[in-house]
């Protein structure tokens, strides 16, 4: 192996096999490698302009007293005995004379290392396993590969980020993760680990990332290269802005995305959704943003609103808009084969393309094919269509769902975008959906641009997204596995995150166990970083079918507003639309907090707390913003809880007003309409 330095990067190479290692921004690098004569030049999410280092590469002899350095099958496999190293602020990459990464913070204190157990040179310290830490194997018959990278495992690390999986631990340590979407399901693959660094896996393949006790292993089924992002830094918050500074930070959230956004499944007509405004303005309840959700148009794929049940678009957004209410427009990326665009999108290569069998996607509701968002002349086609029959009659802000996209099944080895095999690049999907709507956006003029979509990866925070946890179920354990996806994904560089109050699926608004899940649910969603309702409120298929010109239409749910549950329960419901109000002015600052430096608005209790070991054990509750502790009800029939306070601080207690000193697990009251809320400090907000 060659080793050598070139460009402001340390470079090993061996063959055609050439492994990049430079510095990307401040305290971080970058690392690539390429068994191709040439380096892919996609940078997928690694796109933002990042601050200019200069590297700090040197070189040292290794000590050659050692009688095995003199012996002929050293000096046959071996040029020259160095040890290479980069520095770039707070970390530094050493290599082995045989090409073996390790990476360490200023203090000299290890952070991680490659995964090497191979005696194929002159390692007598290995075993003879031949597992090398890199692997691209060539996918014969093709120009691909697969590719698999390999790191130590740590008894003491803690593993946090990783996007959106559905499952009930915050810490990742153990599991095996799909990098794949799915409804619900959105991998997002960096994350901070407790020791100290920040890992970017920069590759839209699909795969797995395994967290074990004996190694971590990164997998992708068809690939190009290895690329992976690490930054250092002494504190999360830390390692946060510097992913977030070469991955993109979110824009300004818009101000209608601090209140409270009503929605269901769904408003079929125009009357019935002005018709629910228009109370909740004269109970005097605060709505920002009211949603048109899926279906209201004719057929998937004509982005319109169908004339019968929506005949005057401009009038309603005009009156919403006088109430002070944003309206928000669902609009899917599924094209049925009987739509108006089908044929034009076809022929133009704006569809997503199988490699065998029928050109059809999904099912539900007419054959339908997904448009290929990774095509800029298909991304600006939809985003014609929508400004033409949604931006010109009002509508400002986009739900893009079914943005995984939804394959029906999720058969990743037959599709092909116009950026490649989806198996190479499927995750960026997300990312370019929501790209299409932002530029259009921007295009048009406007400034503080929010779309809703059901699925993100790295970058996505760039363009505006508020990404919901999908269609889970209605149930605590559902609640409480939402807790950690949304903990994980703001930690993963997307801080607009919100889920179905009350769940998706199977709530029963009759239900008694129904509406207290729901209750709590509510009032967890009053702190979250959108608090938004949603779900389809079973039995919802009971309704009458409608069809319009031989087309069914989609029935709706039953009742979904706050006055929907019960007397007793408006009034807590009511309670906590106006505590959002109060909080208005703290979120809007937590807003321009990530807006500037990366930090999520709702993070677990390390990312403050960083010195207090029991903080990076503590998974049921988190700080929303810096100054609120929140601990929500995630369990039937409960009435008190216990809280850690993290120590080093004073905690009051904002239902009670008692004042603790931290450092210490308390009991808090936690009677049905009462979420468990600490300030920090003595000086607390008067949230109740």
């Amino acid at each position: 192996m060659r080793i050598y330095e070139e460009n402001n990067r340390l470079i090993l190479a061996e063959n055609r096999t050439q492994v990049w290692i430079e510095p990307w921004g401040k305290n971080s690098l970058r690392v690539r490698m390429t068994a191709e004569p040439k380096m892919d030049e996609n940078d997928w999410a690694l796109t933002e302009p990042v601050e200019a280092c200069k590297a700090n590469i040197t070189s040292a002899e290794i000590d050659v007293t050692d009688p095995w350095y003199q012996s002929e099958e050293y000096a046959r496999y071996h040029q020259t005995a160095k040890e290479w190293q980069l520095t770039n602020g707070k970390i530094t990459a050493k290599v082995s004379y045989e090409g073996w990464i390790s990476f360490y913070n200023q203090r000299g204190e290890l952070l991680t290392a490659e995964y090497w157990r191979n005696r194929n040179r002159i390692n007598r310290y290995c075993v003879p396993l031949r597992v090398d830490a890199r692997e691209l194997k060539p996918i014969q018959g093709s120009t691909d590969y697969t590719l698999v990278a390999r790191f130590e495992a740590f008894d003491d690390e803690k593993i946090f980020g990783m996007g959106q999986y559905q499952e009930r631990n915050l810490d990742k340590k153990g599991a095996t993760l799909e990098l794949a979407h799915r409804n619900s399901q959105a991998s997002v693959p960096f994350y901070i680990s407790s020791r100290g660094y920040g890992f970017f896996w920069n590759n839209p393949a699909i795969g797995t990332a395994t967290f074990g006790t004996n190694k971590t292993e990164w997998v992708a089924k068809s690939t190009k290269k290895l690329d992976y992002f690490i930054t250092a830094g002494d504190a999360p918050a830390e390692l946060e802005e510097q992913y977030s500074a070469a991955t993109g930070r979110t824009p300004r959230m818009p101000e209608y995305g601090l209140g409270y956004w009503q929605c269901k499944l769904r408003y079929r007509n125009q009357e019935e959704l002005l018709a629910v405004a228009r109370k909740h303005k004269a109970l005097g309840l605060p709505m920002d943003a009211i949603v048109v959700d899926f279906f209201h148009w004719t057929r998937q794929g004509e982005f319109k609103f169908e004339t019968r049940d929506w005949p005057d678009p401009e009038g309603m957004v005009k009156e919403l808009k006088d109430l002070g209410i944003e309206t928000v427009v669902s609009v899917w990326p599924t094209i049925d084969e009987r739509s108006e665009n089908y044929g034009e999108m076809s022929d133009k290569g704006y569809l997503v393309n199988p490699d065998r069998g029928m050109n059809y996607h999904m099912s539900w509701m007419g054959n339908t094919v997904f448009y290929d968002a990774t095509h800029p002349g298909a991304r600006e086609f939809v985003w014609e269509k929508c400004k033409e029959n949604y931006y010109k009659k009002g509508i400002r802000c986009f739900w893009l769902d079914e943005a995984e996209p939804e394959y029906g099944p999720y058969d990743f080895d037959n599709y092909r975008y116009f950026a490649g095999p989806a198996l190479q690049c499927t995750n960026i999907y997300p990312v370019m959906y929501a790209k299409g709507f932002y530029d259009g956006l921007k295009k048009e003029g406007e400034r503080d641009i929010l779309s809703l979509v059901r699925c993100a990866w790295a970058g996505s925070q760039k363009y505006g997204v508020l990404t919901w946890s999908g269609d889970i179920h209605s149930s605590f354990r559902a609640m409480r596995e939402q807790l950690q996806a949304g903990l994980n994904m703001c930690l993963a560089g997307i801080p607009w995150w919100t889920s179905d109050i009350g769940g998706f699926v199977g709530g029963d608004i009759s239900n008694p166990k129904f509406k207290e899940l729901l209750v709590r649910w509510f009032a967890w969603g009053a702190f979250c970083p959108v608090f938004r309702m949603h779900g389809e409120r079973s039995p919802w298929y009971e309704r009458e079918e409608e069809f319009i010109d031989g087309v069914r239409q989609l029935t709706s749910g039953q009742d979904n507003e706050v006055w929907s549950f019960g007397e007793d329960n408006f009034e807590i419901l009511k309670n906590y639309l106006l505590i959002r109000e109060r909080l208005r002015p703290y979120i809007r600052e937590c807003m321009k907090t990530a807006s500037e430096n990366g930090s999520p608005v709702m993070r677990p209790m390390f990312y403050d707390f960083y010195k207090d070991k029991t903080a990076w054990e503590t998974e049921d509750q988190y700080m929303f913003g810096p100054d609120l502790l929140v601990a929500p009800v995630m369990e039937e029939g409960v009435t008190v809880r216990s809280v850690y306070l993290p120590e080093g601080e004073v905690w009051t207690e904002s239902y009670t007003g008692k004042v603790y000193e931290g450092g210490q697990t308390v009991v808090a009251e936690a009677p049905l309409a009462v979420i468990p809320v600490f300030v920090r400090g003595e000086n607390h907000y008067n949230i109740y």
